[in-house]
Order: C-alpha cells, then structure tokens, then sequence
C-alpha cells in the first residue's frame, strides 16, 4: 500500500513539472512573440517569407548607421538619442512626400491640438506644402497674419532668416509660431508682384471665430451691438464659416436660427479663406441644406474601398436659395460642403478657383505624447469629382486684380448679390 502511494506520488510529481513547463514554455512563445523586433510586426514576417515588396529592404542599415554613429561621432555627449529617434521617424514620413502626412514630436503635438480647439498663439494663418513650396492657404479672419496683408497662395521663401525651401511643415509651424508679441518676418513671393516682399508679423493670441452672420438689420460675431448693413438686399442673409473647428457646428446652428428670427429668405454662404477642419463637421453642416440620407462627402482609401458619409436631414435650408463663396484660401473641409451643395442641390460657386486639399489625414496617438498624422483616404464629391490637388471649379468665376490693394469694396460679393437677386 505504502508503495503504492509512493509510486502515485511521484507521478503526480511528474505531471505537475511537465504542466509547469509546458505553461513556462507557452508564455515563453507568447512573450517572445509580443515583444518580437519591431521589423518583424511591420512586416509580419514571424516564421514565414517577407512579402516581395520587403525583400529588397535592409533594415539592418539604419542599426548599422546608428551603431556606427555611437561609437564614432566626435561629441558622444551631444548625442540625443530621442531627438535622433524623432528625426529618422520624420525623415521616413517626409520621404513619402506628402505635404499632409506628418509626424509631430510632443510638442508640435501639443500645438495641433491647441489649433483645433480653436486658441492658440502665433499669426493666425494656415499653411501647407504646395508644389514643394511653402504656401499660405489662407489668412485666419481678424488675424495679424490678415492684418499684415497676408494673402492666400502667397509663397513663403523665408522664415526669419531661415529658407523654406524643403523645410519640413512641422518645422516651419514652429518657426512662425511663437510668444504674443513678438514677431517673424516672411518673405513672400506673390503672383502679380515683380519681386519677393517681406512682410513682418506681431504674433498674438489667435482665437478662431468659427461662424459670423450678416443681415439687414442684425450683425453678429462682429461685436456686441446691432449693426445696420444698407447694402444687402432686405431678406438676404449672410453666413461667413471661418472654420470647421470643434465648435463650428454648434455656432452654424445658432445662425440658422438667426436666419429665420430676422425672417430672412435667401443665403450667401461665404467659404473664402476657410482653411477646413473637422470633416464630420462639414458632414453636419451640409445637413441642415441636403435630405436625410444624400451623399455629403465619398471617402476613397488605399484598397479602393469607399466610405460615403450622409446628410441626417435637418432641413431647415434645404429648400433656401443659396449660394457659396470660394477663393483660393477655400480648402478641405470648405470644398466637400460646396462640392456637397453644388452636386447635390445645384447651388452656384462663385469667386475663384478652390484650393485642391481634398484628402483625409487621421491623428494617430504614438508613445510619449507624439502623434502621426497620415493620409489615409482621398475625397470625392457626390457625384465622384476628386477635389485633390485639382480644387473647385467656380460656376460665376470673379477676376480680381492682381494688385489687390486696388480692390474697391467686395466684388465677389457683389456678384454673389446680383445672382442670389435673381433666383
């Protein structure tokens, strides 16, 4: 009996270590492929062939030149191992050469995020890569950057005393960016004038101002008082969006009842100099002038798969007569509303010939407060139109004279007045 107990004993023993070490071995696999080199999870070459396209790929080399860099630069002191982390991940993005596609480091990070809620500090512009050119989408309203006589498509060369040639956006963001106060000289080249132009700026506190409107008799987000605006026709009511930042769709709703509280019939709306934003927003604001279920934007992605985004139908506008204001400063988000109402409604653009940034970036959080953002889709309007590089098309095209300091009053507006009269 004794030995028998024995015998069950040891067995028991057995079982027992080889469940332990079948357990040990398990998470073993499971740890090492959790924690399996980076190259590995981009690829998902673990334990097969790399697909053909990585084959010719040595990523080897970049820990070749690193190693090569900590054992022989000169001023091993000096070495920022981050910032060294953060200029090979910059320098992958930049290769893609995609003016929308940018890694930010913490505190490039930070300031995105500022500019999005709508409060920051600098001069109040949106830029962007065009061409390879460093270009101003347009002056921000009410803005030093509008004061100074910024203009939308002006090219800027200079940064200070820093060229813009080939310079990174998140870079030139920070050059231009600043302390309230102070200031940055650009030097611009701008069609129509026979040499570049240095234009100094005062940074200031810049607070984005979503949505102003404009009637007969009331005026607001201009100031405190009603204003009278004898030169709009009684009845016509003007909604200017600046931008599709977060509170944008909040204060179009507040304008929508201002339209019918001073009894008005007809709108301009007037996207000019709106640099974008948020695309939900556009899709919320275009709700209030398509029927429930109508394609706003189409979303066309790297697998040609597409998204299609929908008006939820909030009708008060959809039976209004409008028409929509572009200049060259109208981007992104700007051009799927006035694409969405021109394809969908046929609502007149006039003024000039759109921007063309017609793609979707998304903000990916990285470690450390970082973030990547990427493009990941292209737009398309309604009825297929890729706004992309290419811009909008006005119906009532305005020429302008190249000079714009001889520009007598607002003739896109008047314009928009003779059409809107007539419908």
């Amino acid at each position: 009996m004794f030995e028998t107990n024995k015998l069950s004993a040891k067995i028991a023993v057995i079982i027992v270590t080889l469940a332990m070490l079948g357990g040990t071995f398990g998470l073993g696999v499971w740890y090492g492929y959790d924690h399996r080199p980076s190259v590995e999870k981009v690829l998902g070459v673990a334990g097969k062939e790399p697909p053909p396209r990585y084959r010719d790929v040595d990523f080897n080399l970049f820990w070749d030149v690193w190693t090569r860099v900590e054992e022989k630069y000169v001023d091993k002191s000096k070495l920022d191992r981050e910032k060294m982390v953060y200029g090979a991940i910059a320098g992958m993005v930049h290769a893609l050469k995609d003016p929308y596609t940018d890694f930010f480091t913490p505190e490039i990070s930070r300031q995105f995020q500022e500019d999005v809620k709508g409060s920051f500090s600098g001069i109040g512009a949106e830029i962007g890569i065009r061409k390879s050119i460093l270009t101003i989408i347009s002056p921000l309203k009410n803005s030093p950057a509008e004061r100074a006589g910024l203009k939308a498509g002006d090219k800027v060369f200079k940064i200070n005393d820093t060229a813009a040639i080939d310079l990174a956006l998140d870079e030139a963001v920070r050059l231009i960016r600043g302390e309230k106060g102070t200031q940055v000289k650009l030097t611009i080249v701008r069609d129509g004038l026979d040499q570049a132009k240095e234009i100094s700026i005062t940074r200031d506190t810049i607070k984005i101002e979503s949505v102003a409107t404009e009637s007969k008799t009331i005026t607001s987000g201009g100031g405190d008082k009603p204003e009278e605006k004898e030169a709009l026709p009684e009845g016509v009511f003007v909604i200017t969006l600046n931008h599709f930042n977060e509170d944008a769709a909040t204060a179009f709703r507040k304008a929508v009842q201002e339209f019918y509280v001073t009894n008005s019939k007809k709108l301009v709306l007037d996207l000019r100099n709106n640099p974008g934003g948020y695309l939900q927003v556009s899709v919320d604001i275009a709700s209030w002038f398509l029927p429930a279920g109508d394609v706003v934007v189409q979303e066309r992605f790297a697998d040609g798969s597409k998204e299609e985004h929908r008006s939820s139908g909030y009708k008060l506008l959809e039976n209004v007569p409008t028409v929509v204001l572009i200049n060259e400063g109208s981007a992104s988000a700007s051009e799927i509303l006035a694409g969405a109402l021109r394809d969908s409604r046929g609502s007149k653009l006039i003024g000039a010939k759109s921007f063309g940034k017609g793609s979707v970036q998304e903000v990916v959080p990285l470690p450390k407060d970082a973030s990547l953002k990427i493009t990941i889709a292209k737009w398309l309007t309604p009825k297929g139109i890729e706004i992309d590089g290419k811009g909008l098309e006005p119906d009532v095209k305005v020429e302008l004279p190249e000079d714009r300091e001889k520009i007598q009053g607002d003739p896109v507006m008047k314009k928009a007045l003779e059409v809107i009269n007539g419908m």
